[in-house]
């Protein structure tokens, strides 16, 4: 039987495009999938007259590989990983690699790279972003693990990667569960992009009765200046579906419940843990989180009515400010994830390069926008940059048009539509550059009721009071 290239494990939908983009950049590719009818869909069905062969057990799975075997996975996170793990473990021998594909927690990519490890089996744990189009057609690719193993994989992986300007949309990320990491931060950014987009979209629809052409319009606009994104580019196509049945636009009759798979939750489990503020990606997942209450809000738009009130000042610059708006608060979601990649290198080891984070984000991922660009020319110009707003070029930005971002969230909170992305954006901006703090009063409570003391700004030491009955 020939031996294929690589073999892939999960044949859902973004498996099986991983595979079809491996076939087509050259690789022979061998498949299995738990349930055997995925498998024979898949190779009758568009894996037909490919170079890719199915297996229907671990051991004939194994056995078609060339060695030593290269193995990727792409299962659901979590336990269906460690089962697929324990399959192949008493099969593995030294010298083949693994990797997990999937959006799996990084600390769980840590321990499983701990216990490949003490096989002599190297492991990566390697973040793919994209959805389906990109996986199919080039992801972005952050790969986690021993840079030899990187070495071995980095030409198939440059083959099937997102190519911006000619750069594959693939890096060494760092050690261990470094490309986990990494991949979470980024679905973090995607929350509160999205977040942002929504927020503006609501002021516009809401506060000046949009419709949906005049929202296309605008967002199409956008994206031809310093939004420009796939997110903004979706979001303006959204806007030109109509549904079939009632003519209407679709968008206004999807359900306003917001699904998430975890790795934004995760973000912000981890974040407080490492003492990283991040309240745009937090109000983000806050969110959704509260958009899963449906009923209870229909229940409490009752309780506490509100007219519906429209922005009575001149539309046009309304809508440039709304814009300029969600360019700073992008600017300042951006500013906490990078902060928070930067904690994690130095508390994990994984000694990141935010500029070349930056560079393979640009193509194949979610957040893919011109934007990033300025990101990674900021960190090439500055790597040791303690904060993107410190960048010369993003505090001129911010300080240029924080005045708009304002406007936005007054106008959100006189109309009484919720930005809570927006705000926590501008709330970030304004602490960040306070040097001084209502801190002072914090710790001074946490003085009084629980004796946990306190630093003075005019003496050396730490202090407790014996604070008035």
């Amino acid at each position: 039987m020939k031996q294929q290239d690589i073999g892939l494990i999960g044949l859902a939908v973004m498996g099986q495009n991983l595979v079809l983009n491996m076939e087509r950049n050259g690789f022979s590719v061998a498949v299995y999938n738990r349930t055997a009818s995925t498998t024979k869909a898949f190779v009758e069905g568009p894996a037909a007259g490919k170079k890719i062969a199915a297996a229907y057990g671990i051991e004939e799975f194994l056995a078609s590989l060339k060695k030593p075997r290269t193995i990727m996975t792409m299962v659901q996170a979590g336990p269906p990983v460690d089962a697929v793990l324990a399959q192949l473990r008493p099969h593995l021998e030294p010298g083949d690699l693994v990797m997990d594909g999937g959006n799996s927690h990084f600390p769980d990519t840590e321990r499983r790279f701990k216990e490949m490890e003490a096989l002599g089996i190297p492991f990566l744990g390697v973040g793919v972003s994209g959805g389906e189009e990109g996986a199919l057609w080039g992801p972005s690719i952050m790969p986690g693990g021993p840079k030899e193993a990187y070495a071995r994989i980095e030409p198939l992986l440059k083959a099937i990667a997102a190519k911006v300007k000619g750069e594959p949309c693939v890096t060494w990320i760092g050690p261990r569960g470094s490309g986990h990491f990494v991949k979470m931060v980024h679905n973090a950014i995607e929350y509160g992009d999205m977040q942002l987009i929504a927020e503006a979209y609501d002021l516009l629809h809401r506060g000046l009765d949009l419709s949906a052409e005049e929202l296309h319009e605008i967002f199409a606009r956008w994206n031809e200046g310093k939004l420009s994104s796939y997110l903004i580019e979706i979001t303006a196509k959204i806007f030109t579906c109509r549904d079939e049945q009632t003519g209407k636009p679709l968008v206004d009759l999807i359900l306003d419940q917001a699904g998430q798979k975890g790795t934004g939750r995760w973000t912000v489990q981890a974040a407080p843990e490492m003492g990283v503020p991040i309240p745009t990606i937090d109000a983000a997942v806050s969110a959704r989180c509260l958009s899963a209450y449906k009923e209870e809000r229909l229940t409490a738009a009752k309780a506490f009515p509100i007219a519906p009130r429209r922005y009575r000042g001149n539309r046009e610059s309304f809508i440039d400010a709304v814009g300029e708006a969600l360019y700073v608060a992008k600017i300042c979601s951006y500013a906490q994830g990078m902060a928070l990649l930067r904690r994690a290198s130095g508390d994990f080891d994984y000694r990141l390069d935010y500029g070349q984070i930056a560079r393979i984000w640009r193509g194949g991922c979610i957040i893919r926008a011109r934007f990033l660009d300025d990101v990674r020319l900021a960190f090439r110009e500055n790597p040791d940059l303690a904060n993107l707003l410190m960048a010369p070029f993003f505090r001129d930005e911010v300080m240029g048009r924080h005045k708009a971002l304002r406007e936005a969230v007054r106008t959100a909170a006189e109309l009484g539509i919720p930005a809570p992305g927006m705000s926590a954006s501008l709330a970030y901006f304004d602490a960040y550059r306070s040097g001084r703090l209502p801190a002072n009063l914090i710790q001074a409570q946490r003085d009084f009721f629980g004796a946990h003391t306190y630093r003075r700004i005019d003496l050396e030491g730490v202090f407790h009071t014996q604070w008035p009955e």
